[in-house]
């Protein structure tokens, strides 16, 4: 894979330096998903145990409902990022979708039934549907080209660091509300809430970026032959990546296969979530720097040794390192993928071309949710990550035998 030629005439600032000239609205973004993650992750690094144990659901049950869930959250972002192309308007929908997002947290621990924690979900990811594309490409627009893959990896080491803290939370208060699921669903509300006010205050729209998109009238066929070949390739290779990396509620169901005690259950994620917030921005930087190829390749060969251990698991200490390997892929992949649809998309169909992304992405985990659901169900929780292993094998050997075009820019 190629990097994009703008980031060539340009000579990358240090990690230290490029910190610290980012503006205070990624800063505040970052910390607006730290907040919104926090209370997710607190959520769903119980919500599969809730849903087996409380709820009698099958893995198959959790597999639609968090597929599903995605799904729904990617085919909105589509539309979001279109209408935010359109509207020149990238924090109103962002607010928007945040604020749905939180209003959803109370009814988990009201649920008495997987119908309500699958409405709960569907709703909570048509907030996250609506705010992902035009807050990338709010990102985007707040920063100049060369400080993309610094941006979006400050933005990505926060929403992990929440995503570390929101688990580690549940495990405390598993542990004074004496393993009370109900409970300890109900905290998620605070840093949901905090979330929406901080976005409110803390976020101001670039009036360049407003103008630039409010020229945008309306989506048409020949906007979207705008999008050129090399958008086109990553759109690709995300949902090639997607399909070899299902939902992450299968590595809390792991941690418990293997006898991880219910009340510490999270903390898989915790250990995932720490992998993932403490490599991000090193790998953000790493994006403006080096070859992106290179660094995907290097996070296909982290999420295949993640699978393996997983599926090798014979006690919690065996899946953590197996979690910590996963959080090292995400952190690898991530934002750089994100730094790639911004760098090939044209500003004034940037969230457009993240809506497009995402869908593609998100119909990719619902495929990959599904199985991995049916073969739990059928073969044992080995044969889910063996067949990951297998696909995000395919997928390296798809990409070392990848050849960009000559006379294009390095990669």
């Amino acid at each position: 894979m190629r990097e994009a030629s703008t980031n060539r005439s340009v000579s990358p600032a240090p990690a230290t330096k490029a910190f610290r000239a980012l503006p205070p609205g990624i800063w505040a973004l970052g910390f607006v998903s730290m907040l919104m993650d926090i209370s997710s992750e607190l959520v769903h690094s119980l919500l599969p145990i809730f849903m087996t144990t409380v709820l009698g659901a099958s893995m198959l049950t959790v597999g639609m409902v968090e597929g599903i869930a995605e799904a729904t959250a990617a085919a909105t972002k589509v539309f979001s990022g279109a209408i935010s192309d359109y509207l020149g308007r990238r924090k109103l929908l962002v607010v928007l979708g945040y604020a749905l997002s939180a209003i959803t947290k109370p009814v988990f621990p009201l649920a008495s039934g997987i119908g309500w924690v699958f409405a709960a979900r569907f709703v909570d990811r048509i907030g996250k549907g609506i705010r992902g594309a035009p807050r990338d490409a709010l990102v985007a627009d707040l920063v100049q080209a060369p400080q993309r893959g610094t941006a979006y990896g400050l933005r990505q080491a926060l929403d992990s660091a929440g995503a570390f803290i929101g688990p580690l939370l549940a495990v405390v208060c598993m542990l004074w509300l004496a393993n009370n699921l109900k409970a300890v669903l109900w905290v998620a509300v605070v840093p949901a809430s905090l979330a929406v006010l901080l976005l409110v205050v803390a976020v101001r729209e670039p009036e360049s970026a407003r103008q630039s998109a409010g020229r945008q009238s309306r989506m048409t066929l020949a906007d979207m032959k705008r999008l050129s070949l090399r958008y086109w390739l990553i759109v690709a290779l995300g949902a090639v990546f997607t399909l070899a990396r299902f939902s992450e509620a299968f590595l809390i169901l792991r941690a418990r296969d293997v006898g991880l005690a219910i009340g510490y259950v999270p903390l898989i994620m915790v250990v995932m979530n720490v992998a993932y917030a403490t490599f991000a921005y090193p790998a953000g930087v790493a994006a403006d720097r080096f070859s992106a190829r290179a660094l995907l390749l290097f996070g296909l060969a982290m999420l295949i040794l993640a699978d393996v251990a997983l599926a090798l698991s014979a006690s919690p200490a065996q899946a953590f390192i197996g979690s910590a390997l996963w959080g090292l892929h995400m952190a690898l992949t991530q934002g750089l993928l994100s730094k790639l649809v911004a760098d090939t998309a044209p500003g004034q169909l940037r969230g457009t071309a993240f809506g497009i992304f995402n869908l593609i992405s998100g119909v990719s985990l619902l495929l990959a949710s599904v199985v991995a659901g049916t073969l739990w169900e059928t073969f044992g929780a080995a044969a889910t990550f063996i067949a990951g292993a297998a696909f995000a094998t395919l997928a390296l050997v798809g990409l070392v035998l990848y050849r960009p075009a000559a006379g294009s820019a390095r990669g």
